[in-house]
């Protein structure tokens, strides 16, 4: 039914411009009429050859040869003695009906050419402009829907078809249509692949009845899928460079992570053993002096040992998403001091200044993780400070949240990695002398994300700080209020 009304449709508009081009000619006629006895004969035949010329420039070579035609019988009829009639007495008047007959046609054919030729050169422009438009509009995309999308919409535009279905075959075979609401239950009039020199990528279906799709139509078409099909192709190779990168990235993490944790659980394991065999040998007796020194030296490296597996384990769970907090209403100075007594030993050579008072409201937190947060901060605060230098931790609520600064006499990281230092096995001050496997910040940040807080680290006038914040408020609930007996304990 559609093809039926285009075709008549397109039958009218035709029919329009052959009436048109032969009332032109009459109104020029009877112009010319008027103005026979006035007029040369040779005259009227060039004045005839404008109307000619103009028909043809703008209603086509076929209106015009015609109008041609029309022209050399009423100049005939009209104008060539004896008049209104097609006879012609005189040899001179048949040579000039025979020149003018000749000159129309030839003047129609040129005109006619000349509007093929600028027909021509603006559907090339117009092409050329199309494929600039898909080109940019495809650059740098590494999104197969998305480039399926832009070519789809593309095609629709210049085809004017009544859909378009773009099918991409591959590991995750899809299929993008215009419009998206129906297709026609026919097979698709034209079909075009997508393919590279490696295969086919996939195809584009257009559905099109009427008017019948054009040669040049389908080359532009034919261009618009190698256009697709080499955005397709960058698109997937820089898919597989990313995975090269990142399982390049990942052997290489691999191999700095074994190398960190061999060393770091050789060195307590090695304490263990030599402190181990020391007591069994006969050189340490029981009563000796050396003998705490040894089980101290084992109990502190069984802790180190300890920490370094748990660091990994959290590492892992971290990344896999696993990592959730089991959340509590707890006092953070609690968490301090719990801390702080435990890692007294190991901090012995730094002097620990604490404020955080015990007034602070209740904070919904998970108490190991946070445990672990102080761990890894005071930790690398007592690795990289100078001995007998000042470790001060503080805490205070601004706003809704609680802001705790962990903050150290140690060496100051440049401005361009204070970001970095939280990644993970990222060192980059005295590497050389500090032990380490580079997860405790990389830990921190991650638990800290976990519980909705922020971590970052920043320059101080003597060192470095590191500043985390904690919401008070926890699934809309706000901190309960401490029992009367416990606040002034």
């Amino acid at each position: 039914m559609n093809f039926t009304n285009m075709r008549n449709s397109s039958f009218i508009s035709r029919s329009f411009q052959y009436l048109l081009a032969f009332g032109f000619i009459a109104l020029v006629t009877v112009i010319l009429i008027a103005l026979r006895e006035a007029l040369d004969t040779t005259l009227v035949a060039l004045l005839y050859l404008i109307p000619l010329g103009l028909i043809t420039a703008y209603l086509g070579l076929g209106p015009g040869i015609t109008s041609a035609l029309v022209t050399f019988l009423t100049f005939n009829y009209f104008f060539i003695k004896p008049y209104y009639t097609f006879a012609v007495h005189r040899p001179t008047d048949v040579v000039i009906l025979v020149i003018f007959l000749i000159v129309a046609i030839v003047i129609s054919q040129l005109v006619g050419r000349m509007r093929a030729s600028l027909a021509a050169a603006t559907a090339r422009e117009r092409e050329a402009t199309q494929l600039y438009e898909l080109s940019t509009a495809l650059a740098g995309l590494h999104d197969d829907r998305v480039i399926s999308q832009i070519l789809a919409k593309q095609v629709q535009e210049v085809s004017q078809g009544e859909a378009v279905e773009i099918k991409i075959t591959g590991a995750q075979p899809f299929s993008f249509r215009l419009p998206d609401s129906s297709q026609p239950t026919r097979p698709p009039e034209w079909v075009v692949p997508i393919e590279v020199a490696r295969g086919v990528l996939g195809e584009i279906l257009l559905w099109r009845a009427a008017p019948a799709i054009t040669s040049s139509e389908k080359r532009l078409l034919q261009t618009f899928a190698s256009q697709g099909a080499l955005a397709l192709e960058r698109a997937r190779l820089a898919q597989a460079e990313s995975r090269a990168r990142v399982l390049e990235e990942s052997d290489h993490l691999k191999s700095i992570l074994l190398s960190s944790v061999s060393h770091e659980l050789r060195t307590p394991l090695s304490t263990i053993k030599a402190a181990a065999s020391s007591l069994r040998s006969d050189d340490v007796h029981w009563d000796s002096a050396a003998r705490p020194e040894l089980i101290a030296a084992i109990d502190d490296e069984a802790d180190h040992l300890n920490m370094l597996v748990g660091n990994l384990l959290d590492m892992s769970r971290i990344e896999s998403g696993v990592l959730k907090p089991k959340r509590e209403w707890n006092i953070l100075s609690e968490i301090v001091g719990s801390v702080l007594t435990r890692m007294k030993h190991l901090a012995e050579e730094h002097r620990i200044e604490v404020d955080v008072p015990e007034n602070l409201p209740l904070m919904p937190v998970d108490y190991v993780q946070m445990e672990q947060v102080f761990t890894n901060l005071v930790s690398n605060s007592v690795k990289y400070a100078p001995e007998r230098s000042v470790i001060r931790v503080s805490a205070c609520v601004e706003d809704e949240s609680v802001h705790v600064v962990v903050r150290n006499q140690g060496p100051q990281v440049p401005q361009e990695h204070l970001e970095r230092i939280f990644d993970k096995f990222f060192r980059i001050t005295a590497a050389d002398r500090v032990t380490g496997t580079g997860l405790g910040l990389s830990i921190c940040k991650g638990i800290i994300e976990a519980h909705g807080g922020r971590l970052w680290a920043e320059n101080v006038p003597d060192g470095l700080a590191f500043n985390f914040t904690l919401p008070l408020i926890w699934e809309g609930v706000s901190p309960p209020t401490l029992p009367m007996d416990t606040e002034t304990e």
